[in-house]
């Protein structure tokens, strides 16, 4: 199986792109995010989940360990295949769709390609009560076990700080996130603590 790709682009299209190792070419699927960030002639690394058919063989790229993980475990939900994993993180970061899931938000997730509305609330629903699997050591810290764990910074301290106040764990992701969605740019630890425990008494 290959686990990443490392060598120079050869062309980007609108879903994939071209990647050539030592003369070789692996067309390699990936969100617009991460095509955006390749430049033709560039030199490139991809971290790649490889899926393997009876009739092709499908390679799936990413720019990050913690986009990877998420990916595999979208593909946990029933309904979800690798086409759709893809395409919800095309509308939603890592991050983003941390928030999505705290909050409950099935319309965020609802705008991916192929994603009705009852498979955004299913999907919203079941990642929840979920774990994330841990992702390769050595490639990037990736996401940890927990989703509302997901978070790092600031987000991940207040997160820490309202369970220390015996607030439960899904409850306190969940009023970080909205939190921080009040928020232009990143507030520091503090400030999205004072802001989480004006959620939570709502």
């Amino acid at each position: 199986m290959i686990g990443s790709l490392q060598g120079v682009v050869g062309a980007v299209g609108e879903d994939a792109a071209l990647i050539d190792v030592n003369g070789v070419g692996y067309v390699v699927h990936a969100t617009g995010a991460t095509l955006g960030r390749l430049s033709i002639g560039a030199p490139a690394r991809l971290l790649i989940e490889t899926y393997v058919r009876e009739d092709a063989i499908k390679l799936f790229g990413f720019a990050s360990e913690q986009e990877r993980a998420w990916f595999a475990h979208l593909q946990s939900i029933p309904g979800v295949g690798a086409k759709v994993a893809l395409a919800i993180l095309d509308v939603l970061g890592p991050q983003e769709l941390v928030d999505a899931i705290a909050l409950q938000d099935k319309a965020s997730v609802a705008r991916a390609n192929g994603v009705g509305p009852k498979l955004a609330l299913r999907i919203v629903q079941e990642l929840a009560g979920k774990q994330l699997p841990k992702g390769f050591a050595g490639v990037s810290a990736g996401p940890r076990l927990a989703v509302a764990n997901t978070v790092t910074g600031a987000r991940a301290e207040a997160v820490s700080a309202l369970v220390n106040l015996g607030i439960d764990q899904s409850s306190a992701a969940r009023a970080v996130a909205a939190a921080a969605n009040s928020f232009d740019k990143d507030a520091p630890a503090p400030e999205l603590i004072r802001a989480a425990l004006k959620e939570v008494s709502r």
